[in-house]
């Protein structure tokens, strides 16, 4: 797994750095990205194109993103550990194994290297509020 983990830090690497130059993605890393990434690389980009992400920073200093998905629905995703508040995540990353990340977590990597998200400042306590909403069990 480490091996994985590697080849999708080089890769967020490679995008940080040819789109600080260029402002674009090559074919050619577009290409790694979908053979590394396959199914949530599309809609992830798509959430990029539709600006759906956005940087939360409190004073304390952690960080959390906020990925808006296709139904409007905002998701919370935690840079340090790439957990997603989503159902993907839990069935398709954790459970079935069948992607290493959903597209929402993707879309922050990208967003991330590509510096393409709103950055907001929260106290301390909208944080705390924050993260605690995404462990909370939903009722439908």
């Amino acid at each position: 797994m480490a091996a994985v983990n590697d080849v999708q830090s080089n890769l967020f690497l490679q995008v940080k750095s040819l789109y600080s130059v260029k402002g674009h993605l090559s074919d050619d890393l577009l290409s790694a990205l979908h053979f590394t990434f396959q199914g949530p690389l599309l809609p992830a980009l798509d959430i990029l194109d539709h600006n759906e992400v956005t940087k939360m920073k409190c004073t304390s200093g952690r960080i959390i993103f906020q990925v808006i998905g296709s139904s409007g629905k905002p998701y919370t995703c935690f840079p340090s550990s790439n957990y997603c508040s989503c159902l993907s995540f839990t069935f398709s990353v954790l459970k079935r194994r069948d992607i290493s990340m959903c597209k929402h977590v993707l879309a922050m990597h990208l967003s991330a290297a590509m510096k393409k998200y709103e950055e907001i400042s929260v106290t301390d306590a909208e944080m705390t509020r924050l993260i605690n909403t995404c462990f909370t069990p939903q009722t439908h």
